[in-house]
C-alpha cells in the first residue's frame, strides 16, 4: 500500500514537471568534434527558439531558429546563408547534451552560467505583531482543531472547556515569554543555566579530547560538540531527580494542570515530568497508577511524550542551534524552553479531543517514590550510563539516517535528470534537484501555509517537518541549522519561519518513538501493551499537531 502510494506520487510529480525542460542555455563543444561541421565551433546557445554557434573568439558564425520534437533537433540557418540541419538528440541532461550529425557524435557540456554579483543574503526580521498575522494565526489555530475534531473517536464527548482553556493557557505563555519583560527574565534566567551547562560541558570534553574540540582548528564536529552534552545533561538530571528537585517541581505544575485543565492527577503528572524529562522517563513517577489508567489517559501520556523533548537533548539542540555565539545561544534557548513548556496543555488540548474523557478520574497527585540510586553517586552513574546510551543510540540514529537520506537522494537526483525535474525545480522552487526534502517539502507545503509559514518559506518548513516524522527532529534541527544561515545557497526568508520551525521541530513525535514507547512504558505496565500499540499512530499524529499549535501561537505572537 505504502508503495503504491509513493509511486503514485511520484508520477503525478513526473508528470507535472517533465514537459518542462529545453535545452535553452549555452553548451560548449568537447574537443573531440573533427570531422564534422562543427570542428571550429567553440559553443552553441539556444535561447527563445532560436540558436547561435560561436567560435573560441565569441564571434558569431551561424544563428537561426529551432524546433525541437522528442528526440529530433531542426536547425533553420538564416545566417550566413538559408540552410537546414537535422539533427538526433542523443541524450539530454542537466550539463551534458549528446548529439548524432551525419553519423558523428557530438558531445557538448553546459556552460557555467556567470550570475551578476548579488546583494549580500540576510533574513527577513520578524515583523510584530498585527492583523495580519492575528488572522493567519487564527486560521492554524483553526485549522488544526478541525483536524483534531475529524480525527477524534468520539466528537459528542470532547470537554470543550477543557479545550479552550488549554488554548488559553497555550496563548498566554506565548504572550508572557515572547511580550512581557519580567516572564521574558526568568525564561531567560533558565536559558543561562542551559548555556552554562554547555560551558560545563564543553570543559569536561577539552580534558578527553583536548584540541579536538577547538572549532576553528577543526571545524563543527558534531560526535564532539554535541553528544558530550547529553551524557553530562542526564547524568546532572538523574542527581536533581535523586535529590526531589524535580519532582517538587513536577508536582507543582501537575497540581496547576488538574485545577486549570481538569485532568487526572496521575496524566498531569506525567505531562509535567515530560518537560523535563524524556517519553520513557517521565511515567516513571506514575508507575503504580499506568495499569489502572484509562485509554484516555493513556492516550495523553503518549502524546505528552511525544510533543516535548528530553532535557538532554534540548541542551544539545541550544548548542548547535546556537553555534559559538552566546547570544544565539541564550536566544535558541528562551524558545526551546517556551516550546517544552507550551507543549504540555497543548498535548492536554489534542489528546482530549482525539479522545475525549469518559470514566471517573483519579484527582490526587502522588509522585513515585522510586529511586534511581541507592546514593548520589549511585545516581551519577546510573544518569552517566543511561546519558551515554542515549548518545550512542543518538549517534548512531544520525550517522544511518543521514545516510539513507544521501542514498535517496542521489536515486531521486537521477531520476531527475531522466525526467528532466532538476531544471524545473532550480528554477521554481528553492531546491537544486529533485530530492527527499523536495517531495516532503511539496506534501507538507499546504498545511505549513495553514499555520502561517510566509509561502516563500512553505516548502522548506514542510521538508523540515517531513524529516522530523520520517528519522527525527535530531535530523530536523541539523536541516534547520543550516537554513537559518543567509550565507548558504537554501535559506529561510523571513526569521518568523525560523523561529516557527524551532517551536515545530520540539518534540519527539516520528515514527521510531512508537516503538520506544511501546518498549518504554509496557514494560512498567505489561497490561497497557495492546492500548499502547493501539495509539501508537495517533499518539505520533497528536504529537504533531500539539507541536504545530504551538509554532502557530509563537508564530502569530512575533509576526
Amino acid at each position: 500500500m505504502k508503495t503504491n502510494i509513493f509511486i503514485t506520487l511520484l508520477i503525478s510529480f513526473v508528470t507535472c514537471f517533465t514537459q518542462a525542460q529545453n535545452i535553452d542555455k549555452e553548451w560548449l563543444f568537447d574537443q573531440h568534434t573533427e570531422n564534422t561541421n562543427f570542428e571550429n565551433i567553440k559553443s552553441l546557445e539556444f535561447s527563445k527558439e532560436s540558436f547561435t554557434f560561436k567560435d573560441s573568439l565569441h564571434t558569431v558564425v551561424s544563428s537561426g531558429s529551432y524546433i525541437k520534437k522528442d528526440k529530433l533537433l531542426l536547425l533553420f540557418h538564416e545566417f550566413p546563408k538559408d540552410s537546414l540541419s537535422q539533427i538526433k538528440v542523443s541524450a539530454l541532461t542537466k550539463n551534458n547534451l549528446t548529439l548524432l550529425h551525419k553519423g558523428n557524435k557530438i558531445t557538448l557540456s553546459a556552460a557555467k552560467t556567470k550570475l551578476a554579483p548579488k546583494k549580500k543574503s540576510q533574513v527577513i526580521p520578524s515583523q510584530g505583531f498585527s492583523m495580519q498575522s492575528l488572522w493567519r494565526g487564527a486560521l492554524g489555530m483553526f485549522s488544526i482543531l478541525i483536524i483534531s475534531f475529524f480525527l477524534s473517536n468520539n466528537r459528542k464527548a470532547i470537554n470543550w472547556r477543557t479545550v479552550s482553556l488549554g488554548l488559553g493557557l497555550q496563548l498566554l505563555l506565548a504572550f508572557g515569554i515572547l511580550k512581557i519583560e519580567f516572564v521574558q527574565t526568568a525564561f531567560e534566567f533558565v536559558g543561562h543555566i542551559f548555556v552554562k551547562i554547555l560551558e560545563f560541558t564543553a570543559t569536561g570534553s577539552e580534558f578527553l579530547l583536548g584540541g579536538l574540540m577547538d572549532t576553528k582548528s577543526y571545524g563543527f564536529i558534531f560526535l564532539f560538540q554535541v553528544l558530550p552534552t547529553v551524557i553530562f545533561f542526564s547524568a546532572l538530571t538523574s542527581i536533581l531527580f535523586y535529590l526531589g528537585v524535580i519532582q517538587v517541581i513536577v508536582k507543582g505544575l501537575a497540581w496547576v494542570l488538574t485545577k486549570l485543565l481538569g485532568v487526572s492527577g496521575p496524566e498531569s503528572l506525567s505531562v509535567a515530568g515530560n518537560i523535563f524529562l524524556g517519553q520513557t522517563e517521565a511515567p516513571l513517577m506514575i508507575k503504580a497508577y499506568l495499569e489502572r489508567m484509562t485509554r484516555s489517559e493513556i492516550l495523553l501520556v503518549m502524546v505528552g511524550g511525544m510533543a516535548t523533548v528530553a532535557g538532554g537533548v534540548l541542551a544539545a539542540y541550544i548548542g548547535f542551534l546556537g553555534g559559538d555565539d552566546p547570544q544565539a545561544r541564550l536566544e535558541f534557548a528562551k524558545h526551546l524552553l517556551a516550546a517544552s513548556v507550551m507543549a504540555a496543555p497543548g498535548a492536554i488540548v489534542i489528546s482530549k479531543i482525539l479522545y475525549p474523557q469518559q470514566e471517573k478520574i483519579v484527582s490526587n497527585i502522588e509522585v513515585s517514590t522510586e529511586k534511581i540510586g541507592s546514593n548520589i553517586l549511585d545516581a551519577i552513574a546510573n544518569g552517566t550510563t543511561e546519558g551515554l546510551k542515549l548518545a550512542a543510540n543518538v549517534g548512531a540514529m544520525l550517522l544511518v539516517f543521514v545516510a539513507l537520506i544521501a542514498m535517496v537522494n542521489y536515486g531521486f537526483e537521477m531520476i531527475g535528470d531522466w525526467t528532466n525535474l532538476n531544471p524545473y525545480l532550480a528554477e521554481n522552487t528553492p531546491y537544486q534537484t529533485f530530492s527527499l526534502e523536495a517531495v516532503l517539502g511539496y506534501v507538507f507545503s499546504p498545511l505549513m501555509w495553514l499555520i502561517g509559514v510566509a509561502k516563500e518559506d512553505m516548502m522548506l518548513m514542510g521538508q523540515l517537518l517531513g524529516i522530523k516524522l520520517a528519522a527525527s527532529e535530531f535530523i530536523g534541527y541539523i536541516q534547520l541549522a543550516e537554513l537559518k544561515d543567509a550565507s548558504k545557497g537554501m535559506y529561510f526568508t523571513y526569521e518568523k519561519s525560523i523561529i516557527m520551525a524551532t517551536y515545530m521541530l520540539c518534540g519527539f513525535a516520528n515514527f521510531a518513538s512508537i516503538g520506544i514507547q511501546l518498549g518504554g512504558i509496557g514494560s512498567l505496565a505489561p497490561g497497557q501493551r495492546k492500548t499502547l500499540s493501539e495509539f501508537g499512530l495517533k499518539a505520533v499524529i497528536g504529537g504533531t499537531l500539539a507541536s504545530l499549535m504551538s509554532a502557530t501561537i509563537a508564530g502569530m505572537i512575533i509576526g
